[in-house]
Order: C-alpha cells, then structure tokens, then sequence
C-alpha cells in the first residue's frame, strides 16, 4: 500500500479532528475544576482541608494541557507534507510501516502530539514525535533498513517496510 501526500492530508486532518476532540475534554474538565476551586463549599475549614487547593492544582493542569493541544493543532495546521521517495529517510511528515514478528506497526511522525492515535485507512496510526525514543531510532532510517526496538525492556527485530 502506498500513502501518497492526499492520504497523508486526511491523515493528518484527522489527528487535528482527533486533538479537536481531545480539546473539548480538557475544556470542559478545566471549567468543572475551576467550578469546583470556586466554589463555595470548597473553602477550607480548617487548615487541613485542601479540597479547594486541589481543584485550583487541578484546573491548572488542565488548562496547561489545553494549551499543549491547541498548539499541536497549530503546528499539525502548517505542517508541510511531503511525499517521500524511495530511498529518503525517516523525518518529520513521514508515514512509517514497520514489520515486525507477527507485527505491523504504522507511524506518523509529527510535530507534537507524540502518543495520538488515529484510525486511517483501516489502520492503527501513531503518532510519534522526532524527540520520542521510537522516534530517535527511527530517524535516519530508510525503507527496507532493519532495526531492533526495545519496547517495554523487550528488543524486537523490525524492517522499515514503507517510509512515505
């Protein structure tokens, strides 16, 4: 199977869809927890009780999150994709197809948002970052080159099928 630079678009218009989605949540979860910081059944009373503190940690972290999303959406926007020929090596905006034993694994290496899953063209698509670990390895490689990748403290054996 070949992912030419259309089908590489819908892949990547889906992990903005995907990021889109993930957003909303952490919105919402971000307003509830800042609801809750406020409110006033949250005020302590005593120095013990930090249920108000907790929630304001909380919205926080929420919001920082929904900042990190937003600006992977950004950066998945003004992605420039290209189509990778025969022989090029693995680098931001490819699609990676590695076999493994009893094991096909499909990558996209993106910007941010390492750790993204999409369903494309019937595939499980991860999204991986260049500074990732997986992506370390990975980068430089070319198709038909074999690498072993140590997954859960496991060496694996696998051949870059497709790089595109």
């Amino acid at each position: 199977m070949r992912v030419n630079i259309v089908n590489k678009r819908a892949l990547v218009k889906k992990i903005i869809e995907q990021l889109t989605s993930d957003l909303s949540v952490y919105h919402k979860a971000a307003r509830a927890a800042h609801a809750e910081a406020t409110h006033e059944q949250s005020k302590a009373e005593n120095k013990y009780d930090t249920r108000g503190l907790e929630a304001s940690y909380l919205a926080r972290g929420q919001s920082r999150q929904a900042a990190e999303i937003l600006q992977a959406i950004q950066e998945f926007e003004k992605l420039a994709l290209r189509e990778f020929k025969k022989g090029d090596a693995i680098e931001l905006g490819a699609f990676v197809e590695l076999n493994g034993r009893n094991e096909q694994s499909f990558y996209f290496i993106g910007p941010r948002a390492g750790g993204t899953e999409v369903l494309h063209e019937k595939k499980e698509v991860l999204v991986i970052t260049p500074q990732s670990p997986l992506g370390q390895q990975l980068a430089g490689k070319k198709q038909g080159d074999r690498l072993q990748i140590e997954i859960g403290g496991l060496r694996n054996d696998y051949t870059v099928v497709l790089v595109s």
